[in-house]
């Protein structure tokens, strides 16, 4: 079975919600939310690939140095094994504005539950409210 490595973050506003972003119609597991973010790329850090997908997710800038290891999901998946970081992330310049068509939320810790999540996401919503 492959490993697919995704970054994923937390984007936390100044009221404590964490933003979550629904996967658009046509790919894999359309109309569950999700962290932001994406693959890492061949030659890239995981940082390195968040940077670049809020930027093109987004259209926000964040840095590496504002991204704080969080914790991590590992799930098999029927096809795949998915590996994902997960930081943290309370500092971008510009607005959050989807890119893709995709919907967004912003989301108070304990109404996570509230969204239907892939499989992975879901042990990751525990450490976010223990963050917050």
């Amino acid at each position: 079975m492959k490993t697919v490595l995704v970054s994923a973050v937390a984007l936390i506003d100044p009221d404590g919600r964490v933003l979550l972003a629904e996967r658009p119609a046509g790919k894999s597991m359309a109309g569950l939310w999700e962290f932001p973010g994406g693959k890492i790329e061949v030659g890239e850090t995981p940082e390195q690939a968040l940077v670049r997908e809020l930027k093109e997710e987004l259209a926000i800038d964040t840095w590496a140095s504002c991204l704080a290891p969080l914790t991590f999901a590992s799930h098999s998946y029927d096809d795949f094994h998915l590996l994902m970081p997960l930081f943290a992330c309370r500092k971008w310049d510009g607005i959050v504005t989807p890119q893709e068509g995709q919907r967004l939320a912003w989301v108070k810790p304990n109404k996570l539950r509230d969204y239907p999540m892939p499989a992975a996401d879901i042990p990751l919503i525990a450490m976010i409210r223990d963050l917050l």
